[in-house]
């Protein structure tokens, strides 16, 4: 019988052969529980045992609001920090899937009193006991993965990111739309805490391809037509390492993720990045009194080919670092990467956040200014009084425009390329001014750079350099078609992101 049994299981194995193989290549899983008080549904003070526990906004610390006694919070556990030694995918529980249906109600029973008291975990982790008063806190992470696994509490207090976001405002109060200007007040900045998903990673990544590097500059011909050569020599280039990469972090809630809004400025929120998040500590919802919190909405799977595409704009930037020589730049022709294995955990980051929505005719927009709650560094949008602006730009583009004017006639067009390049400076002058202010106070292109910003490991490297020839009389300054700057992991579209939210509502 066994041996027949074991034939049978050796024909299933050979007409499920394609599956067999693909759960193969499948990268094993490994769920770690980081935070040890994940079971205790309160916190409680160390000394006395009240749950009046909540952060000290003036040391960030815990503080209890009976013994006045403060403690730290707890230190992450089970996480691997080796990042050479990731294989597969290992994740925190508080990555788990999120569900949006009935779960997100919760009861929980008072570890003092004994009463059960329901909670909505879409709108807060915490309550209290409405019997006894003690605080109850959600620290498990729950099945629909609305609690996160880490938390990096608030350390900028809140009158120094007012002063920051007046001073920031106050730059560019000429050109700034009345309203606004007669409405502002940092009196109700908020402290938010905003979900992202912490991602490490061990990686090996190999580039093939060729560089250039500028041997001469030089001028030809005369007058009209003086022209810039340059000549440049071409080499064979091949870089292959091994890179790890530390605390990616990306935003997991899908409105903040939308970088391409119209109607609110989340690259604002995106470019205050990074934070320091080798500090985060285990969560523990105490942290949240006083603040407020958005939920994290996107799953692993949604977010695992973004990562993965900015894992590898980190190891391109890399490779492009250990390569400077190519002053012209590299074209690369075959791009080899690969993940080893990643390391996935939830975390709330602080945030200091100013809005104020502009409405236009049908359309409102929401600006942001932010500041991070750990580094103070600040960003923002400001709405442009925009035919101020445009009245300004005009009378700057006729008197430069008729100076410009004047003097192309006065030196019949000019002798050489920079005085043709000066006329059209001038000529563009009232164009040029109204970009550089739009982009001053709308900041649409601010975003975290997290290609040359995220912690990174390099080993091993292997180089390859072979001068192939030297090029002449090239007219480009930079090498044509180079692609060691490339960003490919950037934005997610739209419509993505909406895909997302339907299949999420459909659970």
């Amino acid at each position: 019988m066994a041996k027949e049994k074991k034939e049978k299981e050796e024909k299933v194995d050979i007409k499920t052969n394609d599956n067999t193989e693909e759960k193969k290549e499948k990268e094993p899983e490994k769920v770690i529980q980081v935070n040890q008080e994940s079971k205790s549904n309160q916190l409680k003070c160390p000394n006395c045992g009240s749950s009046e526990v909540q952060p000290n906004p003036k040391t960030g610390k815990l503080r209890c609001n009976y013994c006045y006694s403060e403690f730290e919070g707890k230190e992450l556990i089970g996480v691997e920090n080796n990042l050479k030694n990731l294989k597969g995918k290992v994740k925190g529980t508080g990555t788990a899937d999120i569900k949006a249906d009935a779960k997100d109600v919760v009861t929980l029973k008072c570890g003092s009193c004994g009463a059960e008291v329901v909670i909505d975990t879409a709108n807060a982790p915490h309550a209290r006991c409405h019997w006894c008063r003690s605080i109850l806190s959600i620290n498990s992470q729950i099945e629909n993965g609305s609690i996160p696994d880490a938390i990096l509490p608030f350390q900028t207090k809140k009158e120094v990111a007012q002063t920051k976001i007046k001073e920031f405002v106050g730059k560019r109060k000429f050109f700034a739309n009345p309203t606004f200007k007669r409405e502002f007040t940092t009196d109700n900045i908020m402290g938010v805490y905003f979900p992202y998903l912490l991602v490490d990673a061990n990686c090996h990544a190999s580039f093939k391809g060729e560089g250039e590097h500028l041997v001469r500059r030089y001028t030809v011909g005369s007058g009209d037509d003086q022209e810039t050569r340059y000549d440049a020599d071409l080499y064979k280039v091949e870089r292959d390492f091994d890179i790890t990469i530390d605390d990616l972090s990306i935003e997991s809630n899908s409105n903040r993720l939308d970088k391409t809004s119209n109607e609110q400025t989340n690259n604002i929120i995106n470019s205050i990045m990074p934070f320091d998040t080798e500090n985060c500590i285990a969560y523990q919802s105490n942290y949240l009194v006083g603040y407020t919190s958005e939920r994290r909405d996107m799953n692993i799977d949604d977010m695992e080919e973004k990562v993965t595409l900015q894992f590898k704009d980190i190891a391109r930037f890399s490779a492009k670092e250990d390569a400077k020589f190519y002053d012209r730049g590299i074209k690369w022709t075959t791009e080899d990467f690969k993940v080893i294995g990643t390391q996935w955990l939830a975390a709330y980051l602080p945030v200091w956040l100013y809005s104020y929505q502009e409405v236009k005719g049908n359309k409102k927009i929401l600006h942001y200014v932010a500041v991070n709650a750990r580094t103070g560094e600040t960003m923002g949008s400001v709405p442009i009084n925009t035919p101020l602006l445009l009245l300004v730009s005009t009378i700057i583009e006729f008197i430069f425009g008729a100076l410009g004017l004047f003097l192309f006639f006065t030196t019949m067009g000019g002798d050489d390329d920079d005085d043709s390049f000066g006329f059209l400076l001038l000529f563009a002058a009232g164009f040029i001014f109204y970009g550089i202010m739009y982009a001053r106070y709308r900041n649409k292109s601010a975003r975290h750079t997290y290609e040359k910003e995220t912690k990174k490991e390099v080993s091993n490297m292997q180089r390859v350099d072979e001068l192939i020839k030297r090029k002449k009389g090239l007219k480009n300054a930079s090498m044509d078609g180079r692609n060691d700057e490339k960003i490919e992991g950037e934005s997610v579209k739209v419509s993505q992101l909406d895909k997302i939210k339907k299949n999420i509502q459909n659970q």
